[in-house]
C-alpha cells in the first residue's frame, strides 16, 4: 500500500486550521484522519490538532484495534475525550470561545474498513477510477434535504451551505457516525470541504486516475486546481492506495 497526505492554506485564509495525518499501529493497521478546525485567534488550528494528535498517538501505540465492535468502542471513548478536551481548552482560554473541528477518519485492518465522521469533511472509497462517498455531512442543508424541506434546486441556491449541525467542541455530548464498508476497494480518500467546495467528484477522479502522475503529483495537482479557482478555504487530503494485486 502507498499513502500520502497534504494540506494547504489556500489563497484566502491567513493560516491553516486543518490537521491531517496517516499512521499505522503495531499490527500494520492504518488510521487516516482529516480535521477541519474553526474559530478565531487560531483556535480552529488548536481544536483540529487536539483531535488529530490524540487519535494518532493512541492508535500508534495499539497492538491491534481488534474487532469491529472493539474499533467502534475505541472511537466512542476517544471522541468523548477529545470533545471534553476541546471544551476545556475553550473555557480555560476565553479568546478561543466558539472553537471546534470537523473530523473524518478511516481505520483499515486485514478484516474490515471503518469510516467515522463528525461535520462536513468527507470520506470516500476509490474503486475502478470512481469515488463513492461513504460519510454523510452534518450540515443544515443536508438535514433539510433529507427531511424533504428543500428541493435539489432550492439546495443549489441555499445561502447557508456551510452551517454545521455537529462538530467536536460545539456541544457537551457528541456522537461520531460510523460506517463499515467492504474492503474490496482500490483505495481510501479523505478530504476537507476546501477541496469539495472547489472541485466536483468528476474533476477529482480525473486527476486520481491519471496514470502519468505519481501520487504526490496527483495530490499537488488537486491543490493547485483548488487554488486556481480561488482557494477560498484550507485544503487537506489523505489518500491510501493499494498497489498491483495487493488487497486492502
Amino acid at each position: 500500500m502507498k499513502s500520502m497526505y497534504v494540506t494547504d492554506p489556500g489563497m484566502v485564509r491567513s493560516h491553516n486550521e486543518d490537521s491531517v495525518t496517516i499512521v499505522k499501529n503495531k499490527n500494520d493497521e492504518r488510521l487516516l484522519i482529516v480535521a477541519d478546525g474553526m474559530g478565531g485567534h487560531k483556535a480552529g488550528e488548536v481544536a483540529s490538532s487536539i483531535a488529530c494528535n490524540h487519535l494518532s498517538k493512541r492508535f500508534e501505540n495499539l497492538d491491534s484495534i481488534g474487532s469491529k465492535l472493539d474499533c467502534a468502542n475505541w472511537l466512542n471513548e476517544n471522541i468523548k475525550f477529545i470533545n471534553e478536551e476541546i471544551i476545556k481548552y475553550a473555557k480555560d482560554n476565553p479568546e478561543t470561545k466558539g472553537m471546534g473541528t470537523t473530523l473524518v477518519l478511516a481505520i483499515l485492518t486485514k478484516n474490515f474498513l471503518m469510516f467515522g465522521n463528525i461535520g462536513d469533511s468527507s470520506g470516500f472509497v476509490y474503486k475502478n477510477g470512481k469515488l463513492t462517498k461513504v460519510t454523510e455531512d452534518h450540515t443544515l442543508i443536508n438535514a433539510l434535504i433529507k427531511t424533504g424541506a428543500l428541493t435539489d434546486e432550492e439546495a443549489h441556491n441555499f445561502p447557508k451551505k456551510n452551517v454545521l449541525m455537529r462538530a467536536l467542541g460545539a456541544q457537551e455530548k457528541i456522537e461520531i457516525d460510523k460506517f463499515s464498508v467492504e474492503t474490496d476497494v482500490d483505495g481510501i480518500f479523505l478530504c476537507s470541504d476546501g477541496l469539495t467546495n472547489m472541485l466536483n467528484l468528476n474533476q477529482i477522479e480525473n486527476v486520481l486516475k491519471d496514470k502519468s502522475l505519481l501520487m504526490e503529483e496527483k495530490l499537488g495537482k488537486l491543490i493547485k486546481k483548488c487554488n486556481s479557482r480561488g482557494g477560498t478555504d484550507n485544503i487537506s487530503i489523505a489518500f491510501l492506495l493499494k498497489e498491483g494485486d495487493e488487497q486492502l
